[in-house]
C-alpha cells in the first residue's frame, strides 16, 4: 500500500468534516408551505459541493512543483510577523477577534476593521482606496442583507 501525500490526507479531513456537515444539514427542517427553494438547500449544496472538491483533491496527483522546498535565507532573515506560518496564525486570530466582536461592536465595524486590517497586514498601501473598499463592500453587504433579504445582522455601537 502506498503512503498518502499531504493532499490525500488533508482531502479525507475536509470528507469527514463534510460528511458531517451533511449529516447536520439533513436535519434542517423543511417549511410547512411549499416553496421551490426551502431553508434546507443551500447547507445541502454546499455540503455536497466539498465533498466533491475533497475527492478531487484525493484524486489530484501531486507535481514535483508541490514538493516545498527548504526556506531560502531571505525568508528566515524577515520579521517574525511576516513568515508564512506566522501569517496564517495571524489571519486566524483575526477571524477568531472578529468573531468574538462581531455581536459588541456590530458587523459593520467588525468587519470593516478585518477586512482593512487584513488588506493592510498583506502589503496593500493605499490606506484610502483600502478604507473605502472595505467599508463600501461591508455596507453593501449590510444593507442587502438586513434591508432586502430580511436577515438580522448586529448592529453593534452603529445606529443603523
Amino acid at each position: 500500500m502506498t503512503r498518502l501525500n499531504t493532499n490525500q490526507i488533508i482531502a479525507l479531513i475536509v470528507a469527514l468534516f463534510s460528511a458531517g456537515y451533511l449529516v447536520m444539514a439533513f436535519q434542517i427542517p423543511t417549511f410547512p408551505l411549499p416553496r421551490p427553494i426551502d431553508s434546507d438547500i443551500f447547507p445541502k449544496v454546499l455540503g455536497f459541493v466539498l465533498l466533491g472538491l475533497a475527492v478531487c483533491l484525493f484524486l489530484e496527483k501531486p507535481k514535483a512543483q508541490d514538493i516545498p522546498e527548504e526556506p531560502s535565507p531571505e525568508a528566515l532573515n524577515q520579521p517574525l510577523l511576516f513568515r508564512p506560518w506566522s501569517r496564517i496564525v495571524i489571519t486566524s486570530l483575526a477571524i477568531i477577534a472578529y468573531a468574538l466582536l462581531m455581536v459588541p461592536i456590530g458587523f459593520v465595524v467588525a468587519s470593516t476593521v478585518l477586512a482593512f486590517g487584513l488588506g493592510w497586514y498583506y502589503g496593500y498601501r493605499r490606506h484610502g482606496v483600502n478604507l473605502a473598499t472595505s467599508l463600501g463592500v461591508v455596507l453593501a453587504l449590510y444593507l442587502t442583507m438586513t434591508r432586502i433579504m430580511d436577515v438580522y445582522l448586529p448592529t453593534g455601537i452603529l445606529p443603523i
